[in-house]
């Protein structure tokens, strides 16, 4: 295990959140799952590559970025002990052996300089506590030439698993959730502020483009309900009220579920930033 800088964020993902998630990976890979290829096709992973995913969590997306590069490797950071050894385990089952998993913070890890031809994330980058820092780690772990791309959420109000909480503003004490600021969820949902970010940390050729993809939350309304009420950012509403009102919120959530049932299933779209950058200059620079 390393260092971590950004400890409020280690202890959560090694606590209820992380255990959530990694109890749920095939859960939240078919939330996620819609923007894995446009990643990997903006990483441009080639077969020969070296690739480190960030925050790579239960490894789904390490292991696809792996199996492009198959004569290569693919390394998994995250802070999560938990959803490592779901990705380890994942990784056995499959039987993916170019990729290995690391527990480690990514602002500050001692990641090999020059080691990677490609950095990817799908969710894990907005974390930082010092995003600058962080991006400039990852900048000198990158071979010149070497590409940057990550996910990270777009505005609140554009996720429709977002909406449906923000619903029960009359049972459960929102307050600020949702809002941008950071490090969280929402801490890059402003494409100059992320620009500024990946600019200040040594990138050049910043772009940041919408993408969109439709995810499966359950099986009807009720089950994708207790699903998003189970979550980190669920559990920590519920926590603040008393068992009615945890019944009402659930009741209400599941109502306004509802209208998104389909094909067997609770399908919301979610919105979100894809970043691409490159690290230029010469050997060393």
């Amino acid at each position: 295990m390393g260092h971590f800088a950004n400890t409020a964020q280690a202890e959560a993902w090694n606590g209820y959140e992380g255990t959530q998630w990694a109890r749920s990976q095939e859960r939240w890979d078919a939330v996620n799952d819609g923007f894995n290829q446009p990643l990997l096709d903006a990483a441009a992973v080639l077969d020969r590559d070296t690739v480190l995913d960030v925050g790579c969590g239960a490894g789904r997306t390490t292991r696809l970025a792996a199996r492009r590069a198959a004569r290569g490797r693919a390394l998994g950071l995250d802070l999560s002990g938990p959803m490592l050894g779901r990705a380890r385990e994942s990784a056995v089952r499959e039987g993916v052996e170019n990729v290995a998993f690391v527990q480690g913070d990514a602002q500050v890890h001692p990641l090999d300089a020059e080691a990677f031809d490609a950095v990817i994330s799908r969710y894990g980058m907005t974390f930082f506590t010092d995003p600058v820092a962080a991006f400039a780690n990852l900048h000198r772990a990158l071979r010149p030439g070497g590409r940057l791309a990550f996910i990270c959420a777009a505005e609140a109000e554009a996720n429709e698993w977002l909406a449906a909480l923000a619903s029960l503003g009359d049972v459960l004490p929102l307050g600020g959730f949702g809002k941008a600021g950071g490090p969280g969820m929402f801490s890059l949902t402003d494409p100059g502020r992320i620009r500024a970010l990946v600019t200040a940390g040594g990138f050049s050729g910043v772009e940041v483009q919408r993408v969109e993809a439709v995810g499966k939350w359950g099986a009807d309304a009720a089950d994708a309900a207790a699903f998003l009420l189970d979550s980190g950012p669920g559990r920590h509403l519920l926590d603040q009220v008393t068992a009615p009102e945890q019944d009402a919120a659930r009741q209400a959530l599941t109502a306004a579920l509802r209208r998104h049932e389909a094909d067997g299933g609770v399908w919301l779209r979610s919105s979100s930033w894809l970043v691409t950058a490159v690290r230029g200059g010469a050997a060393g620079g």
